[in-house]
């Protein structure tokens, strides 16, 4: 693809990642604008003055923000497909993707703010498990896309590698093989997908991101 393609980033977080998983998934090159959340820059501020936050794809010189939007608009183009090519599984899988954003990232980062209470545990568990009965209707497949990757997949990228940093650095941890089998191969699998192995923090950056939001959250 000819076109210019930046990417405004941080690249410790899980949502600017899902954009360079997708971009990845594509093969589509891009300048990764690595940026500072505690500096923003003024181009940041510019492509996305309404949130002026990451992650921004700025394609010819026109912004789009959020990470999913930016993940189905990467879609439409040419290469590996990121949604179904049938309008109900298409359908199924922006719904899916829509409550790991509105129900399951807040019942899971709501768990480390309140400390782990029990009952705050098992609320996010009840959102896992949505996600487990998924998986467990793949008749084996290895990922919410079946053999392949989708937008699933990179939506839920935040549970199969954050979500175990946020557990070693709070000593809170709920999500285990016993709890959730096929979730855990999920992530598992997910993280050793080359497209998305390719473009993960270290564990390390990560973890001391983490260790940071937690002391800034307590504060």
């Amino acid at each position: 693809m000819a076109d210019e393609v930046k990417l405004y980033a941080d690249r410790r977080s899980p949502f600017s990642c899902r954009v360079k998983i997708a971009l990845n998934l594509k093969g589509i090159k891009y300048q990764n604008i690595e940026e500072d959340l505690s500096n923003k820059s003024a181009d940041l501020i510019k492509y996305n003055p309404v949130y002026k936050k990451v992650p921004v794809l700025v394609h010819n010189e026109k912004p789009v923000s959020e990470s999913l939007v930016i993940v189905e608009y990467i879609g439409d183009w040419k290469g590996v497909p990121i949604l179904p090519h049938d309008p109900y599984e298409r359908a199924a899988a922006r719904f899916l993707a829509k409550f790991i954003d509105d129900k399951c990232l807040p019942a899971l980062y709501k768990v480390f703010k309140c400390n782990g209470e029990e009952q705050v545990i098992a609320e996010a568990c009840e959102q896992l498990h949505i996600l487990e009965n998924e998986l467990a209707l793949k008749a084996g497949k290895k990922f919410f896309g079946g053999e392949n990757i989708n937008l699933v997949d990179i939506a839920a990228a935040f549970i199969g590698y954050w979500l175990g940093s946020l557990e070693q650095v709070s000593n809170i941890q709920f999500f285990t093989r016993i709890k959730f089998p096929k979730l855990v191969e999920w992530a598992n699998a997910f993280v050793e997908c080359q497209v998305v192995k390719e473009i993960l923090p270290p564990k390390e950056a990560v973890l001391a991101f983490y260790k940071k939001w937690l002391e800034d959250y307590k504060i």
